[in-house]
């Protein structure tokens, strides 16, 4: 086995800003301190390289020295503190509102992602796929919400710019 460093193509600070959400949702909770297996700068880089490399749940626990079941836990709770950063739908039209903005540009993507399959047990007993949409089977469903000027041609994140449908406030 080889063992090597590698580097992670992010800021500093973005592990940073996501560690300190992880501390305050411990805080939050009431975790008693050294009571984790990764501090929460490390947990934050787990969630990091998620999100960045789409490195596998495996690697990652391997990486981290965790178990599976950790490291998806740990992957979990970063995403649910960052998701807790986003305003929903009514806080940013009534922000856009505010701002005096007549219409925003709504809009869903199914973007491609690594994890597509999660078999669930739905209420009827039935196993079905927990990511399926009913649209599309090649990704997971996402949807945004941004100013008139976003630019309606040329492409965002990588992928070509959506047509947009405008939405009256």
């Amino acid at each position: 086995m080889i063992t090597y460093r590698a580097t992670l193509d992010v800021s500093r600070e973005l592990a940073q800003f996501v560690a300190k959400l992880l501390a305050a949702e411990c805080r939050r909770r009431g975790t008693p301190r050294d009571s984790r297996v990764l501090t929460c700068f490390w947990q934050a880089v787990l969630g990091v390289r998620w999100f960045r490399d789409r490195t596998t749940p495996d690697a990652l626990a391997r990486d981290h020295g965790i178990s599976r079941a950790t490291a998806d836990r740990h992957r979990d709770e970063v995403i649910t503190v960052l998701a807790e950063q986003a305003p929903d739908l009514h806080q940013e039209l009534e922000r856009a509102k505010g701002d005096g903005l007549a219409h925003v540009i709504l809009d869903g993507k199914i973007i491609p992602c690594d994890w597509c399959t999660e078999p669930a047990v739905n209420v009827e007993g039935e196993i079905i796929d927990l990511w399926y949409s009913g649209k599309a089977r090649q990704g997971a469903p996402t949807a945004a919400t941004s100013r008139p000027s976003w630019p309606r041609t040329g492409s965002c994140c990588g992928y070509p710019a959506p047509s947009p449908a405008r939405c009256t406030i």
